[in-house]
């Protein structure tokens, strides 16, 4: 999966975007039926980058994410107020749009940005009139997260200056802790409350940041963040007397302003813990039943009912445990497939060992896969992303909330790599054999591919060359994993089985999160985990993490298996059509080359290349 923030979590009007700031002026003009199509198209390019430097200087975030460094001292700003003028900006700007252009005048790829660009508007003032239903914090993507994992793996320290930005964020972060209980105060009001086993692990996530010096006196060592503000210091070009003080500066704003921040957002978590719920769906909360349906279509981008996912997810589940099963015969084993599934889980030489050396084994042998597949890149795609990867584990801070692996992209406008991270807190869950498929998907060739070579289409307005679309993300980091399958890898039948696992468990979610979330059925944490330890081989501790995350994340582990299939369609058709012309590394280059689209957009987008190379 992608790394949940910035996406999830930052403003969605300033998250849809990032890129240089730099405001320059930009002034409406009506499109006229005599503008020639170039001119029309580079009027309208260019009021789209004006409007993406206007969002960017919304989100300093946004901007560091992205590796620039123009507002590095300040916070995003989330307030009720900012939001709301956020949703009246959207608003404006989309009956801008259509009263300035018209499509009729642009050219092709004119048009598709036109389309993605009012779809976006149109999207975010959807979102926006469901806000509360969103939880500011939970185990998965809250602001206990963002903030620390923010500070020290996006904010860089390269100068004296960017010491004092972050510094500078340090002593600001309680008027952004403030907004963040404003807001959950604000869900409480309106009816929503996350569930009670997520305010636990937000509260354990907390005490984690405030874990060590200079928080308490014990012998666990420096806190995170203190331990990274440090590190960064020394590494600078300073004398000493410069060093020093601003390791006091930042000492005083961690004990004197984060310190208190945690201590407020830990008491406000401890309060609404004694009045959250046990029932997990989202149909207990006000509008639920509409609000779950407006979750799956904003991940899926398909009008597919939440009713008709769920028959899919079983049929999909009963075709792979058709397939797994042959495999398991091929291997000899004689028991059946629920035996197969233990065996698996529980036999030692599928997994490395609860040590450090184990931790570092694993680590290593992600490395090879990467390196190994990126060896043959040039089998099946046009170009190759130029920056680089890295392969890491989950810091320790996160480690028991975050999912068993995920990626996070790098920096557009500095060095900053592509980045594979792989959570080794509990080795049993993460198995040898679906290693190849998790690297395929996240790091080489799923994510990193996807992200690093839309950010590098200097082509693209920049809206689209840093979008994010769950079925479009997600669906090519799943094909990917059958990718790797059809070049030649997943030679070993074990980690085949691992490869058919990973797309099970996909299938699988598409059952469990509906039956979470569908007011008609209502499962429960216990039901749902009751179902992937049935039907997948994973360990229980990587099941219970998962229910719990599609709990607080509705619709979003729907659109897996929804985008996959829709690539493997749009595939199929082109094979059809084109026969011996069908070029599958400009097959590839045709879905990468436009960045992250809704599905429908991205099967016009193929049909198009097909007429064209009929």
């Amino acid at each position: 999966m992608l790394h949940p923030l910035p996406r999830r979590r930052l403003l969605a009007a300033a998250t849809a975007f990032g890129g240089l700031a730099g405001m320059r002026p930009f002034f409406f003009r009506p499109a006229r039926a005599a503008d020639d199509d170039t001119a029309a198209t580079q009027r309208f390019n260019g009021w789209l980058e004006a409007r993406y430097d206007f969002w960017l200087g919304r989100s300093p975030m946004a901007q560091g994410y992205l590796g620039l460094k123009t507002d590095a001292d300040k916070w995003d700003d989330i307030s009720e107020a900012h939001q709301l003028e956020d949703h009246a900006r959207v608003r404006q700007e989309l009956a801008d749009l259509r009263d300035a252009f018209h499509p009729n005048t642009l050219s092709s790829a004119g048009k598709l940005s036109f389309d993605l660009y009012v779809r976006r508007c149109e999207t975010l003032m959807e979102a926006h009139a469901w806000r509360r239903h969103r939880f500011p914090v939970n185990q998965l993507s809250g602001w206990q997260q963002e903030i620390p994992g923010f500070l020290m793996n996006i904010h860089r320290v390269e100068s004296r200056e960017d010491a004092e930005a972050y510094i500078a964020r340090l002593s600001s972060v309680d008027v952004l802790v403030t907004q963040v209980i404003d807001q959950m105060r604000r869900g409480e009001t309106a009816g929503v409350l996350a569930p009670r086993f997520a305010y636990t692990a937000v509260l354990r996530d907390c005490r984690n940041v405030l874990a060590g010096a200079p928080f308490d006196g014990s012998l666990r060592g420096d806190s995170p963040i203190w331990a990274d503000i440090k590190g960064k210091i020394d590494a600078l070009d300073a004398d000493a007397i410069v060093k020093e003080a601003l390791r006091a500066a930042a000492l005083r704003a961690l004990v004197t302003v984060l310190r208190p921040a945690f201590y407020a957002l830990i008491a406000v978590c401890q309060e609404q813990e004694t009045r959250a719920g046990t029932d997990d769906g989202v149909w207990r909360l006000p509008a639920g039943e509409a609000y779950y349906t407006h979750a799956v279509r904003t991940h899926t981008t398909i009008d597919m009912s939440p009713a008709d996912i769920h028959a899919f997810g079983l049929s999909e589940v009963a075709r792979l445990h058709g397939e797994m099963r042959a495999i398991m015969r091929g291997l000899g084993f004689t028991g059946d497939l629920a035996a197969f599934f233990t065996f698996l889980r529980t036999d030692p030489r599928f997994h490395y060992p609860q040590s450090p050396e184990g931790k570092a084994a694993y680590i290593a042998r992600a490395q090879e896969i990467v390196a190994g597949m990126t060896a043959r890149l040039d089998e099946v795609f046009l170009r190759k992303p130029r920056a680089g990867l890295v392969v890491k584990p989950v810091e320790a801070f996160r480690e028991q909330s975050a999912t068993a692996a995920f990626y996070q992209g790098p920096g557009a406008f500095d060095d900053r790599p592509g980045t594979y991270y792989v959570n080794t807190f509990d080795m049993t869950v993460m198995s040898t054999f679906e290693m190849e498929s998790l690297a395929y998907h996240e790091a080489i060739p799923g994510h990193h591919m996807q992200i690093a070579i839309a950010q590098e289409t200097d082509a693209l307005p920049r809206f689209r060359r840093f979008a994010s679309n769950t079925a479009y993300d997600e669906g090519w980091g799943l094909y990917c994993e059958r990718l790797g399958k059809e070049m030649g890898f997943f030679q070993d039948p074990y980690s085949d089985f691992g490869r058919l696992a990973s797309e099970l468990w996909r299938a699988c979610r598409l059952v469990v999160d509906t039956g979470i979330h569908m007011a008609d059925k209502r499962w429960t944490r216990g039901q749902a985990i009751a179902y992937l330890t049935e039907n997948t081989p994973n360990v229980a501790g990587d099941i219970a993490n998962s229910v719990e995350r599609y709990i607080v994340d509705p619709g979003q582990a729907t659109a897996y298996t929804i985008g996959m299939a829709k690539i493997l369609e749009l595939r199929a058709g082109a094979q059809e059509r084109l026969g011996a012309k069908f070029d599958l590394r400009g097959f590839h280059e045709t879905v990468l080359a436009g960045g992250s689209m809704p599905l429908p957009v991205l099967q016009n987008v193929i049909e198009t290349w097909v007429s064209e190379n009929v």
